[in-house]
């Protein structure tokens, strides 16, 4: 009888961190999608407004990986006021010879953050200067927590401030970043003075009014833009792309609908026959990323389906090696 792997949350959390491996999993994932032979169907996407919640589909088949990944992905923001994350969901895993499912990972939405947060690190890599050393974290969600580790792995940041509209949870998130990361960090009730002392600005939240203005914008940053994962989501005010020396998307088909790009579009900032970079074709060599120290560069993370592919299927493989989860039959 076919069997399958079974995963919980606390069981994925002891194989799969937030480290360099996970980094390179996802910057490999980029370079795939970067060959044109990966299978990505548009993000199936649900809103539930009246809990003000969401539900993301996610999948993607990568020649070369063993399974491809479907995710479910709810995001209900108003249950933290529950005692609730805000954040659920799961990946199953189907064998890419069979269609038979290899493996279903109970993560709770852990995987998708870890993913999130790499790809975050991937685009410091190749945006960010290399001497980089003040961070700014718009927002004090778990998100916001993860960004700023995944680009302490890459970058050497010394130092990082957080604004959120709530100043008390941005205090909190500061302090225990601070204890965990070893590096001051200081909560700020002025946006602006954050943004434009920072070196790399990391937006993290769900908003749908821009809170990064390009007047606080100066030579030489680099903006992760995340939040923006949803047409009506908004981080970035669009003069910001305009301003831009370089704009890099995660996926150009997602983000002129779903990111940054879909706002800067409609506001007439940036055409939409602009040219568009995609993250895989600057990892894969095929574009440049950041070609000196003054230029400003934004890159706009909507979350692909090869992302979660790659994390799931890493996820899989740690757990056979490790005996990790419960065999069953299928």
């Amino acid at each position: 009888m076919p069997t399958l792997k079974l995963l919980t949350e606390q069981e994925l959390r002891s194989i799969v961190q937030l480290d360099l491996d996970a980094v390179d999993c996802i910057e490999s994932a980029f370079a795939a999608l970067s060959s044109g032979k990966v299978v990505m169907p548009p993000i199936m996407s649900m809103a539930i407004e009246e809990s003000n919640g969401e539900v993301d589909v996610k999948t993607a088949y990568v020649p070369g990986i063993e399974c491809f990944a479907i995710k479910m992905s709810p995001g209900f923001f108003d249950n933290p006021k529950l005692g609730l994350p805000s954040t659920s969901g799961l990946m199953v895993l189907f064998s890419v010879k069979t269609g038979m499912i290899e493996a279903v990972l109970l993560d709770n939405g852990y995987l998708t953050d870890v993913r999130t947060a790499a790809a975050g690190a991937v685009a410091a890599r190749y945006l960010a200067r290399e001497d980089a050393h003040r961070a700014c974290v718009i927002g004090s969600g778990q998100q916001s927590r993860l960004q700023l580790e995944a680009l302490c792995l890459v970058r050497p940041i010394q130092s990082a401030v957080i604004w959120a509209r709530d100043s008390a949870k941005a205090e909190q998130a500061a302090t225990e970043l601070s204890s965990k990361l070893g590096i001051p960090l200081e909560s700020s009730d002025d946006p602006k003075t954050a943004v434009n002392s920072a070196d790399v600005i990391l937006t993290t939240t769900p908003s749908t009014k821009p809170l990064v203005k390009r007047d606080w914008l100066k030579p030489g940053q680099h903006i992760t833009a995340m939040g923006s994962d949803q047409h009506h989501k908004n981080e970035l005010e669009p003069a910001c792309l305009s301003f831009a020396s370089l704009y890099v998307a995660d996926r150009r088909s997602q983000t002129e609908i779903l990111g940054e790009l879909h706002h800067a579009i409609a506001a007439g900032e940036v055409s939409k026959d602009t040219e568009i970079v995609e993250l895989g074709d600057i990892v894969a060599g095929k574009s440049f990323g950041r070609r000196s120290a003054d230029e400003v560069t934004i890159c706009d993370l909507t979350g692909t389906g090869v992302q979660d592919t790659a994390i799931a299927t890493l996820a899989r493989q740690r757990a056979e090696t490790t005996s990790t989860g419960l065999t069953v039959e299928a």
